[in-house]
């Protein structure tokens, strides 16, 4: 399969790579996972700072030019995988201890690969990813233009900017501007809620028309009444004006324990009498 199909961009800027190892913060006691090492830009220098590397490669060539490679290396493992569905191999490779994730990721797939790695059992003690410069700045993005993503990586992380690399940074060139972003995992989740998929389903609804006040945007995802909608805001002590993208995670805990609390209402989507009650109400 072709790099380029692959949506592969490879790093050659020796600055930029400097700037991702630097901030890795790497000693020969760690373990790495690299995501996407390509042609190697990176590969080299984690080898020789890190004590163990394992190397996830989508590409099978790639992977193979890799395992051969290194394969007098015993502390170098490479799999060829793809990241957003890799878990258990984890543990047996860094034997159940900490564990760092470097990468230049794909665009089509930095959103579920870094969410696969925040969100295991297992996460790593850092990460410092390569992604898109849009997706960068909402990963780390402050009340006023937050997001569902913004949320979903803030739950599970700090993040703060590493280095910009434009286009002409890499080989072939991509025709978007790309930011390298450092997640430090935190030991538990900024928000306290009774399960994941509980807490989603209200943040989801939440955003689902952000540019809306926050009222209407829940009253469009939970499928709820707009005075119904108010009250839960009302409860929260916000402002009526409050739109989605301006609540921060102290904010989302107070809504979320307001929503458990009236009940958790939520009617089933695709009701056209609710939808159609709705429409009437916001007419009136």
């Amino acid at each position: 399969m072709s790099a380029q199909r692959l949506g592969q961009h490879f790093l050659e800027d020796t600055d930029v790579i400097n700037s991702i190892i630097t901030a890795a913060d790497l000693s020969n006691d760690d373990t790495v996972v690299e995501v996407g090492p390509g042609r190697g830009a990176l590969t080299g220098q984690l080898v020789e700072q890190a004590g163990r590397v394992l190397l996830l490669e989508f590409d099978e060539e790639l992977a193979d030019r890799l395992a051969q490679k290194y394969a007098s290396n015993e502390n170098v493992r490479v799999l060829n995988v793809d990241a957003r569905d890799f878990g258990s191999d984890v543990d047996l490779w860094t034997r159940g201890g900490d564990y760092k994730v470097v990468a230049n990721l794909p665009y089509y797939a930095a959103n579920p690969i870094t969410r696969n790695f925040l969100g295991s059992t297992r996460k790593p003690t850092s990460m410092v990813i390569m992604i898109q410069r849009e997706v960068a700045n909402d990963m780390s993005a402050k009340p006023g233009d937050m997001s569902l993503l913004s949320l979903a990586i803030q739950i599970y992380a700090t993040a703060e900017h590493v280095v910009d690399a434009p286009p002409e940074c890499f080989n072939p060139a991509p025709k978007v501007h790309s930011t390298v972003i450092k997640l430090t995992p935190t030991h538990e989740t900024q928000i306290t809620f009774e399960s994941e998929d509980d807490f989603f389903v209200l943040a989801r609804c939440g955003f689902k028309s952000p540019r809306k006040q926050l009222h209407n945007s829940l009253s469009d995802g939970l499928f709820i009444s707009l005075d119904e909608a108010r009250v839960l805001v009302e409860k929260t002590g916000f402002e009526s004006s409050r739109r989605p993208s301006t609540l921060s995670l102290s904010d989302w805990q107070i809504l979320y324990d307001v929503w458990v609390g009236s009940g958790r209402p939520l009617q089933v989507q695709g009701s056209v009498r609710r939808k159609r009650q709705n429409r009437e109400n916001r007419t009136s």
